[in-house]
Protein backbone atom coordinates (compact mmCIF):
# COMPACT_ATOMS: atom_id res chain seq x y z
CA UNK A 1 0.00 0.00 0.00
CA UNK A 2 1.25 3.34 -1.00
CA UNK A 3 2.25 5.83 2.12
CA UNK A 4 -0.32 3.89 3.82
CA UNK A 5 -1.25 5.82 7.03
CA UNK A 6 -0.98 8.73 5.67
CA UNK A 7 -3.22 7.95 2.64
CA UNK A 8 -5.84 6.74 5.35
CA UNK A 9 -5.88 10.07 6.68
CA UNK A 10 -6.15 11.78 3.79
CA UNK A 11 -9.12 9.87 3.02
CA UNK A 12 -10.24 11.78 6.29
CA UNK A 13 -9.12 14.69 5.41
CA UNK A 14 -8.72 15.39 1.82
CA UNK A 15 -8.34 18.89 1.85
CA UNK A 16 -5.02 18.15 3.23
CA UNK A 17 -3.93 16.30 -0.25
CA UNK A 18 -0.67 17.89 -1.87
CA UNK A 19 0.47 19.02 1.48
CA UNK A 20 3.68 17.62 3.22
CA UNK A 21 2.46 15.48 5.55
CA UNK A 22 4.20 13.69 8.70
CA UNK A 23 2.40 11.33 10.57
CA UNK A 24 3.56 10.19 14.06
CA UNK A 25 2.98 13.34 16.17
CA UNK A 26 1.63 12.07 19.75
CA UNK A 27 -1.68 14.18 19.91
CA UNK A 28 -1.92 15.62 23.29
CA UNK A 29 -5.20 14.18 24.94
CA UNK A 30 -7.74 17.17 24.38
CA UNK A 31 -5.49 18.12 21.87
CA UNK A 32 -6.21 19.55 18.04
CA UNK A 33 -6.00 17.07 15.24
CA UNK A 34 -3.08 18.29 13.61
CA UNK A 35 -0.19 20.53 14.34
CA UNK A 36 2.52 22.64 11.87
CA UNK A 37 5.51 20.90 11.83
CA UNK A 38 7.31 24.22 12.57
CA UNK A 39 5.66 24.00 15.96
CA UNK A 40 6.36 20.51 17.22
CA UNK A 41 8.45 20.20 20.53
CA UNK A 42 9.34 16.41 21.38
CA UNK A 43 11.31 13.35 20.40
CA UNK A 44 8.91 11.86 18.54
CA UNK A 45 10.13 9.73 15.32
CA UNK A 46 8.24 10.30 12.23
CA UNK A 47 6.12 6.84 11.30
CA UNK A 48 5.35 7.48 7.88
CA UNK A 49 4.97 10.50 5.45
CA UNK A 50 3.50 11.68 2.61
CA UNK A 51 5.10 11.53 -1.09
CA UNK A 52 5.24 15.28 -0.79
CA UNK A 53 7.30 15.56 2.77
CA UNK A 54 9.59 12.87 1.34
CA UNK A 55 10.83 15.35 -1.82
CA UNK A 56 12.23 17.28 1.42
CA UNK A 57 14.29 14.36 2.83
CA UNK A 58 11.89 12.99 5.35
CA UNK A 59 11.94 9.45 5.28
CA UNK A 60 10.37 6.73 8.44
CA UNK A 61 12.69 6.90 11.57
CA UNK A 62 13.46 10.38 11.43
CA UNK A 63 13.43 12.33 14.32
CA UNK A 64 10.56 14.55 14.39
CA UNK A 65 12.70 17.83 15.18
CA UNK A 66 14.86 17.04 11.90
CA UNK A 67 11.77 17.05 9.84
CA UNK A 68 10.79 20.01 11.35
CA UNK A 69 14.12 21.52 10.31
CA UNK A 70 13.77 19.73 6.66
CA UNK A 71 10.40 20.96 6.37
CA UNK A 72 8.74 23.91 9.11
CA UNK A 73 6.10 24.28 6.36
CA UNK A 74 5.02 20.85 7.15
CA UNK A 75 2.15 19.18 8.98
CA UNK A 76 1.84 16.65 11.79
CA UNK A 77 -1.03 14.29 12.14
CA UNK A 78 -1.28 11.86 14.98
CA UNK A 79 -1.09 8.17 14.46
CA UNK A 80 -5.14 6.50 14.37
CA UNK A 81 -4.11 2.59 14.83
CA UNK A 82 -7.77 1.59 14.24
CA UNK A 83 -8.79 2.76 11.19
CA UNK A 84 -5.42 1.71 9.83
CA UNK A 85 -6.32 -1.56 11.12
CA UNK A 86 -9.51 -1.48 9.38
CA UNK A 87 -8.24 -0.35 6.21
CA UNK A 88 -5.95 -3.41 5.95
CA UNK A 89 -8.56 -5.62 6.78
CA UNK A 90 -10.58 -4.15 4.27
CA UNK A 91 -7.70 -4.61 1.14
CA UNK A 92 -6.50 -7.73 2.11
CA UNK A 93 -10.12 -8.96 1.84
CA UNK A 94 -10.62 -7.19 -2.04
CA UNK A 95 -7.21 -8.97 -2.89
CA UNK A 96 -8.49 -12.49 -1.69
CA UNK A 97 -11.68 -11.88 -3.85
CA UNK A 98 -8.96 -12.32 -7.01
CA UNK A 99 -6.08 -14.19 -5.47
CA UNK A 100 -6.92 -15.82 -2.01
CA UNK A 101 -3.37 -17.71 -1.45
CA UNK A 102 -2.07 -14.73 0.69
CA UNK A 103 0.90 -14.25 3.02
CA UNK A 104 0.03 -11.24 5.41
CA UNK A 105 3.48 -9.31 5.89
CA UNK A 106 2.00 -6.71 8.27
CA UNK A 107 -0.66 -3.80 8.33
CA UNK A 108 0.28 -2.38 4.52
CA UNK A 109 1.81 -5.55 2.32
CA UNK A 110 1.41 -8.91 1.77
CA UNK A 111 2.70 -11.69 -0.64
CA UNK A 112 -0.06 -13.40 -3.24
CA UNK A 113 0.73 -16.50 -5.26
CA UNK A 114 -0.92 -15.80 -8.35
CA UNK A 115 0.36 -19.37 -9.81
CA UNK A 116 -2.96 -20.93 -10.17
CA UNK A 117 -5.11 -17.47 -11.10
CA UNK A 118 -6.19 -17.59 -14.71
CA UNK A 119 -5.37 -14.19 -16.51
CA UNK A 120 -2.09 -12.70 -17.61
CA UNK A 121 -0.05 -11.14 -15.35
CA UNK A 122 -0.48 -7.33 -16.17
CA UNK A 123 -4.20 -7.80 -16.51
CA UNK A 124 -4.45 -9.68 -13.26
CA UNK A 125 -2.49 -6.55 -11.76
CA UNK A 126 -4.79 -4.09 -13.43
CA UNK A 127 -7.24 -6.14 -11.65
CA UNK A 128 -6.09 -6.26 -7.99
CA UNK A 129 -5.04 -2.51 -8.38
CA UNK A 130 -8.86 -2.15 -9.41
CA UNK A 131 -10.65 -3.83 -6.51
CA UNK A 132 -8.27 -2.68 -3.87
CA UNK A 133 -9.45 0.88 -4.72
CA UNK A 134 -13.01 0.52 -5.07
CA UNK A 135 -12.83 -1.00 -1.73
CA UNK A 136 -10.96 1.16 0.48
CA UNK A 137 -10.38 4.30 -2.17
CA UNK A 138 -6.26 3.92 -1.50
CA UNK A 139 -3.78 2.86 -4.38
CA UNK A 140 -0.99 0.42 -3.89
CA UNK A 141 1.89 -0.42 -6.22
CA UNK A 142 2.08 -3.84 -7.40
CA UNK A 143 5.17 -6.46 -8.34
CA UNK A 144 4.70 -9.15 -10.57
CA UNK A 145 7.72 -11.42 -11.09
CA UNK A 146 8.69 -15.59 -10.69
CA UNK A 147 9.76 -14.73 -6.87
CA UNK A 148 9.12 -13.16 -3.49
CA UNK A 149 12.61 -11.41 -3.74
CA UNK A 150 12.08 -9.93 -6.84
CA UNK A 151 8.63 -9.12 -6.36
CA UNK A 152 9.62 -7.46 -3.08
CA UNK A 153 12.01 -4.91 -5.27
CA UNK A 154 9.36 -4.92 -8.07
CA UNK A 155 6.81 -3.30 -5.96
CA UNK A 156 8.95 -0.33 -5.21
CA UNK A 157 10.59 0.39 -8.25
CA UNK A 158 7.32 2.57 -9.82
CA UNK A 159 5.92 3.73 -6.54
CA UNK A 160 3.51 5.24 -6.31
CA UNK A 161 0.30 3.59 -7.94
CA UNK A 162 3.07 1.44 -9.77
CA UNK A 163 2.88 -2.04 -11.50
CA UNK A 164 5.69 -3.36 -12.15
CA UNK A 165 6.04 -7.19 -14.59
CA UNK A 166 9.08 -8.76 -14.80
CA UNK A 167 10.53 -11.72 -15.78
CA UNK A 168 14.30 -13.60 -15.33
CA UNK A 169 15.38 -11.75 -18.74
CA UNK A 170 14.44 -8.50 -16.77
CA UNK A 171 16.89 -9.18 -14.20
CA UNK A 172 20.45 -7.70 -16.05
CA UNK A 173 18.64 -4.66 -17.08
CA UNK A 174 15.87 -3.66 -14.19
CA UNK A 175 17.58 -5.30 -11.25
CA UNK A 176 21.25 -4.94 -11.58
CA UNK A 177 21.75 -1.51 -11.77
CA UNK A 178 19.99 -0.56 -8.29
CA UNK A 179 21.92 -0.13 -5.34
CA UNK A 180 22.82 -3.39 -3.11
CA UNK A 181 20.98 -2.43 -0.35
CA UNK A 182 17.58 -2.71 -2.75
CA UNK A 183 17.58 -6.52 -1.52
CA UNK A 184 15.40 -7.16 1.31
CA UNK A 185 17.65 -8.82 3.55
CA UNK A 186 20.95 -6.44 3.32
CA UNK A 187 20.93 -3.92 6.02
CA UNK A 188 22.85 -0.93 6.54
CA UNK A 189 25.85 -2.76 8.03
CA UNK A 190 26.13 -5.32 5.58
CA UNK A 191 25.51 -2.95 2.81
CA UNK A 192 28.60 -0.96 4.27
CA UNK A 193 30.78 -4.13 3.94
CA UNK A 194 29.78 -4.35 0.32
CA UNK A 195 30.70 -0.66 -0.39
CA UNK A 196 34.41 -1.66 1.40
CA UNK A 197 34.60 -3.67 -0.96
CA UNK A 198 34.12 -1.53 -3.76
CA UNK A 199 30.26 -4.02 -4.29
CA UNK A 200 27.86 -1.00 -4.81
CA UNK A 201 25.11 -2.21 -7.16
CA UNK A 202 23.12 -5.83 -7.41
CA UNK A 203 25.11 -6.25 -10.59
CA UNK A 204 28.41 -5.88 -8.89
CA UNK A 205 27.22 -8.22 -6.28
CA UNK A 206 26.15 -10.83 -9.17
CA UNK A 207 29.69 -10.75 -10.64
CA UNK A 208 31.60 -11.64 -7.63
CA UNK A 209 33.14 -15.10 -6.77
CA UNK A 210 30.97 -16.35 -4.42
CA UNK A 211 34.28 -17.59 -2.80
CA UNK A 212 34.99 -14.05 -2.63
CA UNK A 213 31.87 -13.11 -0.59
CA UNK A 214 32.44 -16.11 1.51
CA UNK A 215 35.74 -14.62 2.73
CA UNK A 216 34.05 -11.62 4.08
CA UNK A 217 31.18 -13.19 4.95
CA UNK A 218 30.69 -16.68 5.79
CA UNK A 219 29.25 -19.50 3.79
CA UNK A 220 25.61 -19.25 4.40
CA UNK A 221 25.34 -15.65 3.80
CA UNK A 222 27.63 -15.33 1.00
CA UNK A 223 25.67 -18.22 -0.75
CA UNK A 224 22.58 -16.14 -0.35
CA UNK A 225 23.83 -12.96 -1.43
CA UNK A 226 24.74 -14.62 -4.53
CA UNK A 227 21.80 -16.12 -5.61
CA UNK A 228 19.62 -13.22 -4.53
CA UNK A 229 22.05 -11.05 -6.83
CA UNK A 230 21.23 -13.74 -9.27
CA UNK A 231 17.50 -13.32 -8.66
CA UNK A 232 16.79 -17.09 -7.01
CA UNK A 233 14.37 -17.30 -4.31
CA UNK A 234 12.45 -20.59 -3.75
CA UNK A 235 10.48 -19.92 -0.80
CA UNK A 236 6.85 -20.13 -0.99
CA UNK A 237 3.56 -17.76 -0.05
CA UNK A 238 3.03 -18.74 3.66
CA UNK A 239 -0.42 -18.48 4.39
CA UNK A 240 -0.18 -18.78 7.90
CA UNK A 241 2.87 -17.86 10.15
CA UNK A 242 2.80 -18.28 14.39
CA UNK A 243 3.39 -15.01 15.60
CA UNK A 244 7.12 -15.16 17.99
CA UNK A 245 6.18 -12.31 20.45
CA UNK A 246 4.10 -9.17 20.72
CA UNK A 247 5.64 -5.83 22.28
CA UNK A 248 5.05 -2.70 23.31
CA UNK A 249 6.98 -0.02 24.01
CA UNK A 250 7.35 4.15 23.54
CA UNK A 251 10.09 6.81 24.35
CA UNK A 252 8.91 9.33 26.98
CA UNK A 253 9.18 13.10 26.11
CA UNK A 254 11.63 13.59 28.46
CA UNK A 255 14.01 11.86 29.79
CA UNK A 256 13.09 10.33 33.44
CA UNK A 257 14.11 8.30 36.72
CA UNK A 258 10.95 9.31 38.50
CA UNK A 259 9.43 5.78 39.55
CA UNK A 260 5.87 6.47 39.15
CA UNK A 261 6.12 8.12 35.49
CA UNK A 262 7.82 4.79 34.90
CA UNK A 263 5.63 2.74 36.52
CA UNK A 264 2.62 4.31 34.92
CA UNK A 265 3.89 3.12 31.51
CA UNK A 266 5.08 -0.32 32.32
CA UNK A 267 1.47 -0.87 33.40
CA UNK A 268 -0.17 1.20 30.40
CA UNK A 269 2.20 -1.15 28.22
CA UNK A 270 1.43 -4.33 29.75
CA UNK A 271 -2.57 -3.41 29.76
CA UNK A 272 -1.90 -2.43 25.65
CA UNK A 273 -0.26 -6.07 25.09
CA UNK A 274 -2.35 -8.36 26.70
CA UNK A 275 -5.10 -6.60 24.97
CA UNK A 276 -3.33 -7.06 21.78
CA UNK A 277 -2.70 -11.22 22.65
CA UNK A 278 -6.75 -11.59 23.84
CA UNK A 279 -7.57 -10.25 20.66
CA UNK A 280 -5.96 -12.91 18.73
CA UNK A 281 -6.56 -15.49 21.42
CA UNK A 282 -2.57 -16.37 22.26
CA UNK A 283 -0.71 -16.12 25.76
CA UNK A 284 2.79 -16.58 26.04
CA UNK A 285 5.19 -17.39 28.68
CA UNK A 286 8.27 -15.19 29.00
CA UNK A 287 7.96 -11.54 29.89
CA UNK A 288 10.47 -8.91 28.93
CA UNK A 289 11.24 -5.44 30.06
CA UNK A 290 13.58 -3.04 27.85
CA UNK A 291 14.98 0.05 28.80
CA UNK A 292 16.80 2.44 26.74
CA UNK A 293 18.82 4.99 28.95
CA UNK A 294 19.36 8.55 28.26
CA UNK A 295 23.32 7.72 26.73
CA UNK A 296 21.03 5.21 24.11
CA UNK A 297 22.65 1.73 25.82
CA UNK A 298 20.02 -1.27 26.08
CA UNK A 299 19.46 -3.34 28.87
CA UNK A 300 16.60 -6.13 28.80
CA UNK A 301 15.63 -8.17 31.78
CA UNK A 302 12.89 -11.29 31.15
CA UNK A 303 11.15 -13.81 33.25
CA UNK A 304 9.85 -17.20 32.12
CA UNK A 305 6.43 -17.91 33.93
CA UNK A 306 5.18 -21.40 34.72
CA UNK A 307 2.38 -21.20 32.22
CA UNK A 308 1.50 -19.45 29.31
CA UNK A 309 -0.96 -16.07 30.01
CA UNK A 310 -2.61 -13.59 28.28
CA UNK A 311 -3.63 -11.84 31.40
CA UNK A 312 -3.00 -8.20 31.73
CA UNK A 313 -2.20 -8.29 36.04
CA UNK A 314 -0.44 -11.62 35.36
CA UNK A 315 2.20 -9.70 32.64
CA UNK A 316 2.38 -6.43 34.70
CA UNK A 317 3.71 -8.59 37.71
CA UNK A 318 5.96 -9.97 35.70
CA UNK A 319 7.29 -7.30 34.51
CA UNK A 320 7.91 -5.08 37.53
CA UNK A 321 9.52 -8.29 38.47
CA UNK A 322 12.06 -7.81 35.78
CA UNK A 323 12.02 -3.85 36.17
CA UNK A 324 13.52 -4.53 39.49
CA UNK A 325 16.26 -5.76 38.57
CA UNK A 326 17.29 -3.20 36.21
CA UNK A 327 19.48 -0.59 37.27
CA UNK A 328 17.72 2.89 37.41
CA UNK A 329 20.93 4.66 38.27
CA UNK A 330 20.74 7.22 34.99
CA UNK A 331 17.36 8.70 33.59
CA UNK A 332 15.36 6.69 30.86
CA UNK A 333 14.42 7.78 27.07
CA UNK A 334 12.73 4.43 26.34
CA UNK A 335 10.56 1.37 28.04
CA UNK A 336 9.50 -1.39 26.45
CA UNK A 337 7.44 -4.61 27.58
CA UNK A 338 7.38 -7.83 25.31
CA UNK A 339 5.72 -11.31 25.49
CA UNK A 340 7.23 -14.28 23.95
CA UNK A 341 7.14 -18.16 23.15
CA UNK A 342 3.40 -17.89 22.51
CA UNK A 343 0.72 -19.98 22.20
CA UNK A 344 -2.42 -20.26 20.34
CA UNK A 345 -5.50 -21.11 22.30
CA UNK A 346 -5.84 -24.38 22.96
CA UNK A 347 -2.06 -25.43 22.09
CA UNK A 348 -0.76 -24.52 25.76
CA UNK A 349 1.66 -27.20 27.00
CA UNK A 350 1.47 -28.36 30.65
CA UNK A 351 2.64 -25.90 32.96
CA UNK A 352 6.21 -26.25 33.80
CA UNK A 353 8.23 -25.13 37.24
CA UNK A 354 9.68 -21.90 37.02
CA UNK A 355 13.15 -21.72 35.82
CA UNK A 356 14.13 -17.86 36.01
CA UNK A 357 15.72 -15.81 33.19
CA UNK A 358 16.68 -16.46 29.96
CA UNK A 359 19.06 -13.46 28.48
CA UNK A 360 18.93 -11.52 25.81
CA UNK A 361 14.81 -11.64 24.80
CA UNK A 362 14.95 -8.16 23.23
CA UNK A 363 18.24 -8.55 21.52
CA UNK A 364 21.11 -5.71 21.55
Amino acid sequence: MDAFYASVELLRRPELKGLPIVIGWRRPEYGPDSLPLSEYEGRGVVTTCTYEARAFGIHSGMAMMKARALCPQGLCLPLNFDDYRRYSRMFKAAVAEIAPVIEDRGIDEIYIDLTEVPGGSELLGRALKQKVFEATGLKCSIGITPNKLLSKIASDLDKPDGLTVLTMEDLETRIWPLPAKRINGIGPKAAERLARLEIHTIGQLAQERPEFLARHFGNNYARWLHDAAHGRDERPVVTFQKPMSRSRETTFEDDTRDPQVIARVLARLCQQVAEDLQKRRYSGRTIGVKLRYSNFKIVTRDKSLAAATNDAAEIRKAAFECLSRIPLNRTIRLIGVRVGSLYAEGEEPAPVQERGTTPDLFGD
